[in-house]
């Protein structure tokens, strides 16, 4: 059974495609920093929300105390503001339901950042929500150190009657308190004014220069009574991460591992087998012919198959470089002793030609023409033997009827196809003539009156055995007999190529020759592909 490249020197062994690989790592080398930034953007964004949620559940703290002191101050409803619109600032929940929740609904990535807040103008509060204002201050304050938010108490013309510094300062132009003395929730980044410069580290993080701010309406008798105005820049993300420190370290060691597992993988699959392909070629290239065996380790199904091809070549240029300096020693031999021949006889006959008579004279001729005939036929059978060792398939079929009907009648046998005659062979009808008649002419040398001819098919392949009735091949020279040069009838003319021109024929189109044992005579058995 013949071996295909593939199998014959890495296996059936799957092993994934070069491009698989090298898009795998792409993907994943691209994967990585888009990973990061997306992870770095959306925990910073998580952190906005977190705070805005933080700063509505202490707001809705800070004006439910804030409306129950307007309720017991007993303050007059034409002292309030606008009707609240609804809850959440939405008619679309029932007015009877007793829930109003808000939710967060800043997006660092879509919500515009708004410049520092304007200062407030002076303005006079209501001597009775000041007294209000002057009640929950220390509230406020109390509250502010714990949760380090900025809180203002608005009454409902927007001043502040608690928060500090800005006690009596209007805050109406603000928008997101102008929303809220109309009766809806309202939220807004701003740029932050630092106390101090922020360190070097945060200034990668967009989240650490702005501020969240929360106005929330405060609602007594359906109507704005005031405004909870709290702030407070988010938590910093390095910050909010050194927190987290070992689940960063657990990231950052599982990133660092896929890294390495990512080179490791490049490294075994493309660049060891590449390199080691490399070695394999210089060695090879310096003669060592231990060097042509299957490499340790393939990686990918390409570099299996590209090693597989190169060993092959190596390993035929090998045999082919065997062969020729074979060939050649066998060629100058060959060669060497009838140029001899010749070149002795030429200088008999110039340096004592004149001292011969006739019959000398006449022997040394025919010895140059013998030899000179005998160089002749050599070069003839050489040329063909080349043709053949570089012969293409040509695509063409014949019969083993059709290859005999093309040679010359020879009286000193008789030729019979047993069985067979009609299967088509994929061989031209002029190079199985040369193979049957290379045959024919080497059993007629032998001896041989008669040779039988059975051809017979099965599983693409056709087997044909060549017999004769000649004196056979004796044990001794059955290993050499497709040996150029080989030949037990020198004297006669044999040259010893005929069956290397059947060999290399038949090797040209993807069949075999060989010689099988039989009682009497000499039997071939060729195999070649059926058309």
């Amino acid at each position: 059974m013949r071996l295909t490249t593939s199998s014959k020197w890495s296996g059936r062994k799957w092993r994934p495609r070069l491009a698989t690989v090298v898009v795998a790592i792409l993907i994943l080398v691209m994967a990585l920093p888009l990973v990061g930034l997306f992870f770095f953007r959306l925990y910073e964004n998580q952190l906005i929300r977190q705070t805005e949620a933080e700063l509505i559940a202490q707001g809705a703290a800070i004006a439910a105390i804030y409306a129950q002191e307007v309720r017991d101050a007993g303050i007059s409803p034409e002292k309030l503001g606008v009707p609240m619109p609804g809850a959440n600032g939405s008619a679309s929940r029932g007015a009877d339901s007793p829930y109003r929740p808000i939710e967060p609904q800043l997006d660092l990535a879509s919500d515009y950042v708004l410049a520092t807040r304007p200062a407030g103008t002076p303005a006079t509060a209501d001597p009775a929500f000041a007294a209000i204002g002057a009640r929950l201050t220390g509230i406020l304050d109390a509250t502010q150190k714990t949760t380090l938010a900025g809180f203002r108490l608005l009454d409902p013309t927007g001043v502040v009657i608690a928060g500090r510094d800005e006690i009596g300062q209007s805050l109406a132009e603000v928008e997101e308190v102008r929303e809220a003395l109309a009766g809806r929730y309202a939220s807004a980044l701003r740029l932050r004014i630092p106390n101090q410069p922020p360190p070097s580290l945060y200034s990668v993080s967009r989240g650490t220069r702005v501020r969240v701010f929360v106005a929330l309406p405060v609602a007594v008798d359906g109507k704005v009574a005031g405004v909870v105005y709290v702030s407070r820049t988010p938590n910093n993300i390095i910050k909010h991460l050194y927190g987290e420190r070992g689940k960063v370290t657990a990231a950052a060691i599982a990133i660092l591992g896929g890294t390495l597992l990512i080179g490791l993988v490049f490294l075994r699959t493309v660049s060891r087998p590449i390199y080691a392909l490399i070695d394999r070629t210089q060695r090879i290239a310096a003669g060592e012919r231990g060097a042509i065996r299957p490499l340790d380790h393939h990686g990918t199904r390409e570099m299996a198959e590209l090693s597989a091809a190169f060993l092959d070549m190596a390993e035929k240029l090998q045999a082919r470089s065997d062969s020729i300096q074979t060939f050649a020693t066998h060629v100058s031999h060959e060669l060497k002793s009838p140029l001899t021949a010749i070149q002795g006889a030429a200088e008999l006959l110039r340096d004592s030609g004149s001292a011969m008579d006739d019959d000398e004279r006449r022997r040394f001729s025919n010895n140059i023409v013998t030899d000179a005939g005998r160089l002749n036929l050599l070069v003839r059978r050489l040329l063909d033997l080349a043709r053949a060792e570089n012969l293409a398939p040509s695509g063409e079929s014949t019969s083993v009827g059709a290859a005999l009907a093309l040679l010359p009648v020879d009286t000193r046998l008789a030729v019979r196809v047993e069985a067979g005659g009609d299967l088509a062979l994929r061989i031209s009808a002029e190079n199985g003539a040369i193979v049957f008649g290379n045959l024919i002419d080497n059993s007629a040398r032998h001896g041989a009156t008669q040779v039988s001819i059975t051809a017979a098919s099965a599983g693409g392949k056709a087997t044909l055995l060549v017999s004769d009735n000649g004196a056979g091949i004796s044990p001794s020279n059955r290993s050499r007999i497709f040996e150029p040069f080989f030949t037990t009838r020198r004297s006669t003319g044999g040259t010893g190529m005929g069956l290397g021109i059947v060999l290399a024929l038949l090797k040209a189109h993807d069949g075999t020759i060989r010689l099988v044992d039989t009682e009497r005579g000499t039997r071939f058995e060729i195999t070649l592909p059926v058309a």
